[in-house]
């Protein structure tokens, strides 16, 4: 299913939302030419600013760089925008903004959104908890993942797996610190953890691809 340009709207605030999905959909079947072609398209062809769709851009290009793909120079223009936005403000967004900064090798952006994490625990509306308890080990986690510390990737996103939901976002959207888990978790030789979390995706998603390749690779990992 090729996404056609004709047929977008302007008068749905969630379109962007709406293109995500249906990636996400290929993103499944291993179409990576069509997750591009959403992303260069209708997701972030016009590069916007606002946050919902800069994190629908993140969420696409970090399930590409799980999978090892090279986006080219998409990383930079996403985190240049946000480069301008306020970190520290909502940590759902911090995470999100974390994958561009990590995926476009942009160092001084991630101490920035760090420290600005670190001040907002310090807080006392739902943010600060949010930030404390999910937000903030995730975007170390994602950062780990970057410097290619995957056994400091997973200790970081196994505690927060089961309280993720705190710091909001759908289950769709929250399925990408699963997916860094799994990925984290069979780069780093962790035989028995990623066979448990390939096993734990394949009961629940029985007859999605993904799944598969993860099942098999693990199975792969405990043979060599």
């Amino acid at each position: 299913m090729r996404a056609n340009p004709e047929a977008w709207t302007k008068e749905s605030f969630l379109q962007v939302h709406n293109w995500w999905h249906l990636a996400l959909f290929h993103y499944d079947l291993g179409e990576t030419d069509e997750v591009l072609a959403l992303y260069d398209g209708p997701i972030y062809g016009k590069r916007s600013t606002l946050a919902l769709n800069m994190v629908d851009a993140s969420a696409i290009l970090w399930r590409l760089h799980l999978g090892g793909f090279d986006v080219g120079a998409r990383w930079a223009a996403l985190a240049a925008n946000w480069a301008k936005a306020s970190a520290g403000n909502y940590a759902f967004n911090d995470a999100h903004a974390m994958m561009a900064f990590v995926g476009a090798g942009q160092e001084a952006p991630v101490r920035t959104l760090l420290e600005a994490q670190r001040e907002a625990t310090h807080g006392n509306d739902d943010n600060a908890a949010f930030t404390r308890d999910v937000g903030h080990p995730l975007t170390l986690a994602i950062k780990a993942f970057g410097d290619g510390n995957y056994a400091e990737t997973v200790r970081l996103i196994r505690p927060i797996r089961t309280i993720a939901h705190r710091f909001g976002g759908s289950n769709a959207q929250r399925d990408v610190i699963d997916l860094t888990l799994i990925e984290a978790a069979l780069r780093s030789g962790d035989h028995a953890l990623a066979r448990a979390l390939a096993a734990e995706r394949t009961l629940a998603r029985p007859d999605s691809p993904l799944s598969a390749l993860f099942s098999r690779r693990a199975a792969d990992l405990s043979e060599n």
